[in-house]
């Protein structure tokens, strides 16, 4: 069974970055076989509906602003795939999930950051998830259990957000990380590795700074879905922690 992820996509720098996330994630795909398809939930695709990707091929949206023309001029044309698209909505109704289609959406920055740093060629194809943000974590949670049967079959399940993320707290000149997103980072990572759902699912009442770290809550939504798609095993691993401007965190976790 392949495993799934939980990937910080950071700001659209990384692209163009070299450090110790990047290499992380370019060292990881070198170690893993080669999927046959990816399957990527955005906490930048947010909805009150449920749709999923059913392009032939993909545009990606540059929705930020202030980036250099080499981020800006980045393409990601990976083909689609219409019956694992289906196979997804399929798999959501067994939670009582019901979605459709989506035949225009194009891959925001949640996917193709990682996507690009990972698999520049653009040669595996993609389905992506919207996320509705009215919904509980703990419905969150089951969604990723719902798609955990996709992991049999060789695709990969990457959950794109981000721990820490408040782009008003960014401080684009700082290299040491500030005290109260590491206290945040340092919650969430023990209660991931314990496997506590109870206190994950009330973290903003119980976490530290946690309205600092997640004031959109859309953030942390895909590291409760991809904990969904390892509730079988409950065997999760921290495979790295790091940060950029001084607190938007790099975390990155295999379920």
């Amino acid at each position: 069974m392949r495993p799934s992820l939980f990937l910080s996509h950071g700001t659209p720098w990384l692209t163009i970055e070299d450090n110790r996330y990047t290499e992380f994630l370019k060292e990881y795909v070198a170690q893993h076989e080669r999927p046959d398809a990816i399957v990527i939930i955005s906490s930048h695709w947010n909805r009150c509906d449920q749709a999923v990707s059913a392009v032939k091929k993909h545009d990606i949206s540059c929705d930020f602003i202030g980036h250099p023309d080499k981020v800006t001029q980045i393409t990601y044309p990976a083909a689609g795939n219409i019956e694992l698209s289906d196979q997804v909505l399929t798999l959501l109704s067994r939670v009582d999930i019901f979605g459709e289609f989506d035949e225009n959406r194009p891959l925001d920055y949640g996917s193709w950051v990682p996507l690009h740093i990972m698999y520049p060629e653009a040669d595996i194809p993609v389905v992506s998830l919207s996320i509705n943000p009215t919904l509980s974590l703990a419905k969150q949670y089951e969604i990723g259990k719902a798609l955990a049967a996709l992991k049999e079959e060789n695709v990969l399940i990457i959950a794109s957000g981000g721990i820490v993320y408040n782009l008003d707290h960014i401080q684009y000149e700082m290299n040491v990380v500030e005290g109260w997103a590491i206290r945040f980072v340092e919650w969430i990572e023990e209660h991931v590795m314990n496997w506590n759902l109870k206190a994950l699912f009330q973290f903003q009442e119980e976490a530290p700074f946690a309205f600092d770290a997640v004031p959109n809550i859309s953030e942390l939504i895909p590291l409760i879905i991809a904990m969904g798609t390892g509730d079988k095993q409950r065997n999760p691993t921290l495979l790295h922690r790091s940060f950029q401007f001084g607190n938007v965190s790099l975390s990155a976790f295999e379920f």
